[in-house]
This record gives structure tokens, sequence and C-alpha cells, in this order.
């Protein structure tokens, strides 16, 4: 174990979830995070195909009806966090950090640029070059054309930080050509896998990040557990008796 670093806890999702049943976990853990009922937390997870509209989302960010786009079968959401509008689907990231934010951070702009450094690291570890764009929020890159590899918007409430960061890792990009994300029109979107990362997964990134997380946090995972996701009861209270931690070296072994 390294000393001197913050003990937390990890939750890995093994298959996509609702965002609805998501958000409904994510805020009774922040809850539980703010009372000191549990330490800080990361998860990681994929969402089934929705549409999240930040507080700074406008009409002209939805070029088409919300109609139009629960029509394409995904689900459309309205969320608390800061930004416009995205898109989460299978094959993409979605990274929720539950923290004490004043033990990390001066603010969210430098909270921010953590979940920055996390993806810049992660990246460059499939040999693409990430890049931070002033007063644009995320991850970008720059060949063969501007494009956004990830996308951040947070939240931080009663101190304790909700919502995260997404990255795409190997996803069918189609469902961005219906809004403008992040409020940007003309916003190109990219993925790990179609910046040349050819045999990447979305396990061996889950197994990168939360490495990474631990390194640019100072974060020592003192528990990495993995929900039964696609059996969890309709009370996720009632689940958390159900997880199982498993150790962290044996867990990662070949990613």
């Amino acid at each position: 174990m390294t000393t001197g670093r913050k003990r937390g806890e990890l939750l890995i999702f093994d298959h996509p979830l609702s965002y609805e049943r998501g958000w409904v976990f994510q805020s009774l853990l922040h809850q539980e995070r703010v009372l000191n009922q549990r330490p800080d937390t990361v998860i990681l997870l994929e969402h089934c195909p929705v549409y999240t509209l930040g507080r700074t989302t406008k009409p002209a960010d939805l070029p088409q009806s919300e109609q139009v786009l629960q029509e394409t079968g995904a689900e459309v959401q309205v969320v608390n966090r800061g930004g416009s509008i995205t898109f989460h689907g299978p094959g993409q990231l979605v990274v929720y950090p539950l923290l004490k934010v004043a033990t990390y951070a001066t603010g969210p702009r430098r909270l921010v640029w953590m979940l920055e450094e996390v993806v810049l690291r992660l990246l460059a570890r499939w040999n693409i070059e990430g890049y931070r764009l002033a007063g644009r929020p995320g991850v970008w890159v720059l060949s063969p054309q501007l494009a956004k590899i990830a996308s951040i918007g947070i939240r931080i409430q009663q101190g304790v930080s909700l919502h995260g960061c997404a990255v795409n890792v190997d996803m069918d990009l189609s469902p961005f050509a219906l809004i403008h994300p992040c409020g940007i029109t003309n916003c190109r979107m990219t993925t790990m896998r179609l910046q040349g990362a050819h045999t990447v997964s979305i396990a061996a990134v889950k197994g990168h990040v939360a490495n990474l997380f631990s390194d640019v946090f100072g974060l020592e995972w003192a528990t990495i557990l993995h929900p039964a996701d696609n059996h969890m009861a309709p009370d996720p209270v009632s689940h958390v008796t159900l997880f199982r931690p498993k150790p962290m070296e044996k867990q990662y072994a070949g990613t």
C-alpha cells in the first residue's frame, strides 16, 4: 500500500446502466459522503443511450426537438451539472467522482483541470495527443482535425462533487449529430479508436483510469467493488450489501 495517500472507494459497473438508475445511485452516495458515512468515492460506468441537458443548455443547442431525440431510443434527462447538452452511450466511459472538493482542489476550475489531467494521461498511454482549449472544458485532439474526445461537467453541492467526465472510447458518434454538443456549433466528436487506438477496450480503459485517478488525486483505493448492476434491486440502498471487493493487482492484470 502507498503511504501518505487518502483512502477512497472505487465502484466499477461492468454493464451499461440507465441514467435514471445511475443518478439515484450517485445521489445516494453523494449524501453519504456529505454526512461522512463513506470515504471519497469514484464510480466508473457506461450509460444506456441518453441525452443530458445541463444548466447552460439553450434552445439553440437542440436543433431537433426532444421528441426527435427520444425517437432514436435514447432517454432525455435535464440534469443539474454545469455545461450544455451532451450524449452518453455504450462505449463511452463515464467517471463520477464524489469527493470532498476542498481536500483536492481550490474550487471547480481546479477540479476540472485535474479531471482533464486524468484524461490527458489516459490518452498518452495509447499514444494519442490530447489538448486543453482555453474556455472550453474537456479534452480535444487537433489531428487530423479539431475534435472533442472527452467532456466534463460538474456540480459541487455541500462541498462534495457530483457528475464528472465522459471519455469517448469506442462508441457510435451518430447521436451527437442531432445536437450541438456542449453548446458548440459544428462541434466534431471523436473516439480513442478513431484516433488510432485500434485495440482499445472499455475494460482496459477502466483499469487505466482507476490507476491514473489515484495518481492525479493522491488517492489509494482501499476498496474496489463490482456492483452486480444487471441485477440491481430497485432500491440501491438494499443492494450495497451485495458489493464484493477485489484485489487491485488481480483485477487489472494484463491491462
